[in-house]
């Protein structure tokens, strides 16, 4: 009877691995997520993100509140053509494709990921919960997650000019995307890849011109530049829904709103940069993932605009960590990615009593298992010999 229970099991476990089936979820989550919003007229961030087209389109400041919505724009001018076609639909039907089209991205990226389908599997099931997250807030970091794993995952295809547009893309659209540029040691056509990227900026950063005027576009970008200067002094307040990062602990814990990120920061691009020193591990996979894995981490543990719904870029670098190493079983791993799952992902959850909650989101606490998991990478990158490693 146990046999029978364990060969059921392992059938139930490779049906949801199976491609299919992941992909089936992903939109599920998607269309589900967007109608409970749109039902409940809980979507204030799409009218911010459906605005910002016409709003383009009218030569109207992309950085000013409006009585449409609550809140302001943060994003790049770029990305008044990637709403476009969502923001042209009726809002209930523009909302579910909208999110269909994030997961559809993000999963472009994890199953374009150099290893085995099961693993890819693994690290899209892992990264479901927190991309549900994302989802009911219409997040365009789920798409973004998606690009910088297409970033990489095209330059080791050695196709640079593909991986150069998806980093350009992210960056005109969320500066997140810049971290693309952390794989540029990976390849060996690094003229070629500068020159295809100053190419995909060029004409991306100009494209929005085709809706609105180049003098309005040029302002956009300033104005772009200056509204994230004050969010992030906005940010580092002590009761914010941001700042879930290092420096946000940090502040939080210690009641200090004027702690500066520059001492974080520079601490942290010194761990980050470390592991490049191992030139002779640039060409195991493994390492390569690891890097990926530490950079999708990094982007958000020492960002002060960090809040719930971005971790979904932060959670798949701990999924693929996961999945990158050599023994599945190390107590270790399990411990640190059931810790990941329970304090960064199900933290923000009707699970936990809302005195829970808060002291969590109080204090920054769901930054602090991707922080430990990226120290444990940077160790990693540090010490082992990926030579070893099976993927």
């Amino acid at each position: 009877m146990v046999s029978s229970l364990k060969i059921n099991i392992d059938k139930l476990l490779a049906y949801f691995l199976r491609k299919q089936c992941v992909f089936i979820i992903y939109i599920l989550l998607a269309v589900i997520s967007a109608l409970k919003q749109y039902l409940h007229h809980s979507y204030n961030n799409y009218s911010i993100f459906k605005y910002v087209y016409w709003h383009t389109v009218d030569l109207l400041n992309l950085y000013t509140n409006y009585s449409e919505y609550l809140d302001s724009n943060h994003y790049g001018p770029l990305f008044s053509l990637v709403i476009a076609p969502f923001a042209l639909l009726p809002d209930g039907l523009g909302m579910i494709l909208w999110n269909v089209a994030n997961v559809l991205v993000l999963l472009w990226g994890i199953y374009s990921l150099p290893i085995s389908l099961n693993k890819r599997s693994i690290v899209a099931l892992i990264c479901a919960h927190e991309a549900l997250t994302a989802l009911f807030s219409f997040q365009f970091n789920i798409a973004l997650t998606g690009l910088i794993i297409l970033s990489f995952t095209y330059l080791l295809k050695k196709k640079e000019f593909q991986s150069a547009i998806f980093i350009a893309l992210g960056t005109l659209i969320k500066i997140y995307g810049i971290v693309g540029l952390a794989f540029f040691f990976f390849t060996k056509n690094k003229v070629k890849f500068v020159i295809s990227g100053l190419v995909a900026i060029a004409i991306l950063f100009a494209l929005p011109m085709l809706i609105s005027s180049p003098a309005f576009i040029f302002q956009s970008y300033q104005d772009w530049y200056y509204s994230l200067v004050h969010k992030n002094g906005i940010n580092t307040s002590l009761t914010s829904f941001q700042d879930i990062s290092v420096m946000g602990m940090a502040r939080r814990i210690s009641g200090n709103a004027n702690l500066p990120n520059s001492p974080f920061l520079i601490g942290g691009i010194v761990l980050f940069a470390l592991p490049y020193i191992r030139i002779k591990q640039y060409k195991y996979l493994a390492f390569r993932l690891m890097l990926l894995a530490s950079t999708l981490i990094f982007t958000v543990i020492f960002s002060s605009s960090s809040e719930s719904p971005t971790y979904i870029i932060a959670f798949a670098g701990v999924a693929i960590w996961s999945v990158n190493q050599p023994n599945s079983k190390n107590p270790l791993l399990i411990l640190l990615l059931v810790f990941a799952f329970v304090l960064t992902s199900l933290s923000p959850t009707d699970i936990f009593p809302k005195a829970f909650k808060e002291f969590i989101r109080l204090y920054s606490l769901k930054a602090l298992p991707c922080i430990i998991i990226w120290l444990t990478i940077t160790y990693q990158m540090m010490k082992e010999d990926f030579e070893s490693y099976s993927i």
